[in-house]
């Protein structure tokens, strides 16, 4: 094997040499992640059970792509080689809903269910935010969600300003995490939608566009336009739909239905309150779903009937969603979503058990968005997004089950490294080329702003 000298994970790395996040830094050099303990690499082809295990296994990276993954990979010459001995290796995690910009409201209306939080906090907040400011709580709310690896995001945003949606997508930008921008417009501004996406989106190689709706009856004629707009653009459309009981009385359902939408270019988010015969045609057509365990549990808003979708076939990510996740831990998020369902059904061993909910976290969640071509599992090929995950900690050691222990132990301090489009983003537990006290103090500057301005 003819490698160049190894780098150590537990050493600093020279980060000017790595990437410059958001600028226009060369591609990094072809990287070999070595001899990791177990990669969960989701691809069955490549390993053993459900989640395609690989023990001791090289992973080589290469102009943004999968090269190969196994034992022994051949490595070209001027390699960099990442030691990874003791580490566990997996595809990086896919948050297929959240709202970035509600960093700014963090433990906010703590006591109110769904409807108090978007009177009091949500509506309150969001109007009051400028640009600027705008730049400091996504990039805060960016960073942290990668830091805990989180390698792509979809971020439903509302009805803002071109100026300020100039903002929003240079901070998803320049933190380098892959993202789709599911942009909301009122149907006067919905051109706005279409220069977005030309403008804004398309020139940023890691960025998609979606098309954001909320489905009721009485919005029927714009859920009708942005599904007009979504086709002509070619993406995705993404709704919230029935997330409380008494959004039963909008026939969100029945509105997606009626202007054509269901198949599976669209995305429903927490969808709590889907009846049997709703389930089966969602099931039918094909239709996607975000659940967003810790909000719904956060805001009272139900529990969703993940087996039910699941013997359906329904495919089905996890959403972090934003403000009222409270917090950017995927790995609460996967423990949520199988104990909500055990402490509903009263049996351990309903759906989802552990390799669900992992699989819904990387390939599931990819999946979801139509993008299981080129992300969710470590298969060659695909983009090179992965995370590193440190197991000799306290909260994670001593081994006994690492696939349960990532699940149940494991916790953003144990992402060691991140990897999107093969550029690190996290060395060493730290996120490469951030001055991260300046972030929180911006943001935290923003925040008084923002206070002062009510």
């Amino acid at each position: 094997m003819a490698v160049a000298a190894p780098f150590t994970l537990g050493a600093r790395p020279a980060q000017s040499r790595d990437r410059t996040p958001g600028g226009d830094s060369p591609a990094p050099r072809p990287t070999l992640l070595h001899n990791a303990s177990l990669a969960l690499t989701m691809d069955t082809t490549l390993g053993s059970g459900p989640l395609g295990l690989v023990g001791h296994a090289d992973v080589l990276l290469s102009d943004g792509v999968i090269v190969a993954v196994g034992a022994n990979v051949p490595t070209p010459p001027g390699t960099k080689v990442i030691d990874a001995s003791g580490k566990l290796l997996m595809p990086g995690f896919v948050d297929i809903h959240t709202h970035l910009w509600q960093s700014s409201m963090r433990g906010g209306c703590a006591n109110r269910d769904l409807f108090g939080w978007l009177a009091e906090c949500n509506r309150a907040t969001f109007p009051r935010i400028t640009p600027a400011d705008m730049y400091r709580f996504v990039r805060l709310a960016a960073l942290d969600t990668v830091q805990s690896g989180v390698t792509t995001v979809v971020d439903w945003v509302d009805a803002i300003p071109y100026d300020t949606t100039v903002q929003y997508v240079r901070a998803l930008t320049e933190t380098g995490v892959r993202f789709a921008y599911a942009m909301f417009q009122a149907e006067p501004q919905a051109t706005l939608l279409t220069r977005v996406k030309k403008e804004l989106i398309d020139p940023v190689p890691l960025a998609s566009a979606q098309i954001a709706t909320h489905a009721a009856r009485a919005l029927e004629g714009l859920n009708r336009a942005h599904w007009e707009i979504a086709q002509d653009l070619g993406v995705m459309l993404n709704s919230h739909a029935l997330e409380r009981i008494e959004q039963r009385a909008d026939d969100p359902i029945g509105v997606l239905t009626d202007i054509g939408a269901l198949g599976p270019r669209l995305l429903m988010n927490h969808a709590i309150h889907l009846s049997d015969d709703e389930i089966a045609v969602v099931a039918s057509y094909d239709v996607r779903a975000a659940h967003c365990p810790l909000s719904n549990m956060r805001l009272a808003s139900g529990v969703m009937r993940l087996p039910d979708l699941a013997r359906q076939g329904v495919k089905v990510g996890l959403g972090q969603d934003g403000g009222t996740n409270d917090t950017s831990d995927f790995f609460a998020l996967m423990k949520t979503a199988i104990g909500l369902q055990r402490a509903r059904s009263l049996n351990a061993e309903v759906f989802p058990q552990v390799q669900d909910a992992l699989r819904s976290a990387t390939l599931g969640g990819a999946e979801a968005i139509g993008m299981a071509d080129r992300i969710g599992s470590l298969t060659p090929g695909k983009r090179a997004d992965l995370i590193v995950i440190d197991p000799a900690t306290l909260n994670f050691a001593p081994r006994f089950d690492w696939v349960n222990q990532i699940v149940f132990n494991g916790r953003p301090q144990n992402v060691h490294s991140v990897f999107v489009d093969g550029r690190p983003l996290k060395l060493d537990g730290r996120l490469v080329g951030v001055d991260t006290e300046r972030v929180v103090r911006e943001a935290e500057a923003a925040a008084v702003r923002l206070r002062a301005a009510a």
